[in-house]
């Protein structure tokens, strides 16, 4: 098993949440605002919406481990230590000598917003097969978290419908953030049909405004909007809504937990430290998808964590300790 982290060590065993994915190397302009054909230089930094998540919740104390591919290059390799470097379990994660490990160049405009241009044609973890999984370690989490791009194309599609189905036979909980990324997708209704076709097996879906809108081609900021993505059997889906806060919605109560203003330089990522942040919580207590009181404590330090993510460059540089997050909470 892979080192863990003080925090990771601490916590019981049941409370690990297993994320499921890719993780590929940003390389973000060292200058902000400029397009990707102005900028001089890049900054290479790990990333990945589930890997990020994994180290998000290591960092915040929590329990976590990763299952993908890497190429059995420099890269793949550096990504790895950089997770067990972060105390997640590294036991779900293999090396393919046939494929390079994917490369994402991200440009940063003036707000902070970020474009994307990726590199795998295929890359290794898109060629990960059901065979190779590690499904001992899926069945000993308490949640197993994923996104949608390991939807795009087979033999990773398979291999995440198999990991999802023994995680559902084994009562785990299932975390759904589909972090769209439509430059990968064959098309927007590809992405839309990919993205929707899981949508009714998880327990909580977390979605930005920006994918209400293109989820539901509608106002992101219409409830009505919001209520279609709803489905019985859902515990809880946020939607998050960048510095002003969040909404969140189960079958019982509704409302909003407002966010923190801070400088921001960097968006990416934070959306993950988000989720993170929140899945901590729900694998340690899952009384938070019936206690509202909980659930709004909850969010407001998964909004502190998102935000103080944006105040610097790339994703698991920029993930917070819990005590980052009290100190933004405590001068707000």
């Amino acid at each position: 098993m892979a080192p863990l982290g003080d925090g990771a060590a601490a916590a019981a065993p049941n409370n690990l949440v297993v994320s499921f994915g890719e993780m590929l190397i940003d390389f973000v302009p060292d200058v902000a605002g400029l397009s990707l054909a102005e900028s001089g230089g890049f900054v290479k930094a790990p990333g990945g919406a589930p890997a990020n998540v994994a180290c998000a919740i290591s960092k915040l104390g929590g329990s976590s481990a990763f299952v993908g591919k890497f190429g059995d290059d420099e890269f793949g390799h550096m990504l790895v230590n950089i997770l067990k470097q972060n105390g997640v379990n590294a036991e779900g994660c293999l090396f393919d000598e046939h494929a390079r490990t994917a490369l994402a160049f991200v440009t940063l405009k003036k707000n902070g917003e970020r474009e994307f241009m990726f590199y795998r044609n295929p890359s290794a973890d898109m060629l990960l097969t059901e065979s190779e999984l590690n499904l001992d370690l899926i069945r000993r989490a308490k949640v197993f978290h994923y996104g949608s791009i390991s939807l795009i194309s087979d033999p990773c599609r398979t291999a995440h419908l198999a990991a999802m189905r023994a995680a559902k036979a084994a009562g785990i909980l299932c975390s759904y953030d589909p972090n769209v990324r439509l430059p990968l997708w064959p098309s927007e209704d590809a992405a839309r049909a990919g993205i929707l076709s899981i949508w009714k097996e998880a327990d909580f879906i977390k979605v930005s405004d920006d994918e209400v809108a293109f989820l539901t081609q509608g106002d992101a900021n219409d409830e009505k909007n919001v209520l279609s993505l709803w489905f019985d059997g859902l515990k809880l889906l946020i939607v998050t809504d960048g510095d002003k806060g969040c909404r969140y919605f189960t079958k019982d109560f509704k409302g909003s937990v407002p966010g923190y203003k801070v400088d921001t330089i960097d968006t990416t990522g934070a959306g993950d430290a988000f989720v993170g942040s929140l899945l901590v919580n729900v694998a340690k207590d899952d009384s938070i998808f019936h206690n509202e009181e909980k659930l709004r404590e909850a969010l407001k330090l998964s909004n502190a964590c998102g935000a103080i993510c944006t105040t610097k460059k790339g994703a698991i540089p920029a993930l917070p300790t819990v005590a980052d997050a009290q100190a933004l909470i405590n001068s707000a």
